[in-house]
């Protein structure tokens, strides 16, 4: 799964779904054991990680909105994403 950015133990993924299961653009979030699914318009999908670790990737996402969604649109297209830089 390509990994998109990592910060503050937080791991982003994005990967095409063959079976659409959650049918709008959205990233996977790793933090320890915990997992969500988040799509790119914020809402939760799947899942949940710390309260003060979500909020980390809601502001990640605010920064690269537009990043995000070039990397949904070359991952449905069959090409390889680029990484986003780790908030800091």
């Amino acid at each position: 799964m390509p990994v998109l950015s990592m910060f503050y133990g937080i791991i982003i993924q994005m990967y095409s779904e063959n079976n659409a299961r959650h049918h709008k653009p959205h990233i996977h979030v790793k933090f320890a054991d915990k997992k969500t699914v988040i799509a790119l318009d914020g809402e939760i999908l799947d899942g949940e990680i710390p309260k003060n670790k979500m909020m980390l990737v809601e502001a990640w996402m605010e920064l690269h909105r537009e990043e995000l969604s070039a990397n949904w649109e070359l991952l449905m297209a069959g090409d390889d994403y680029f990484r986003i830089d780790p908030l800091k």
